[in-house]
C-alpha cells in the first residue's frame, strides 16, 4: 500500500524536475531541435534529389536511345 504513495510522489517529483529543467533549457532544447530537424530535412532533401535526377537521367537515356531507333 505504500508503495503506490511512493510511486504517485516519485512521478510528481519527477514532473516537477521536468517541468524546472525544461524551463531552464528551453533555448537549448528548441535550439538542438531545429539543428536536428534542419540536418534531418538536409538529408532526406538530398537523397530525394539524386533519386530524382538518377531518375531523369535513365528517362533522357531511354529516350535517346528510342530516337536512334
Amino acid at each position: 500500500m505504500v508503495s503506490k504513495y511512493l510511486s504517485v510522489i516519485g512521478g510528481l517529483i519527477a514532473i516537477v524536475l521536468g517541468v524546472a529543467g525544461l524551463v531552464n533549457w528551453w533555448e537549448d532544447y528548441i535550439a538542438g531541435f531545429l539543428k536536428s530537424g534542419l540536418v534531418l530535412i538536409l538529408l532526406f532533401g538530398g537523397v530525394l534529389a539524386l533519386f530524382a535526377g538518377i531518375g531523369e537521367i535513365k528517362d533522357s537515356l531511354e529516350e535517346k536511345k528510342e530516337k536512334k531507333q
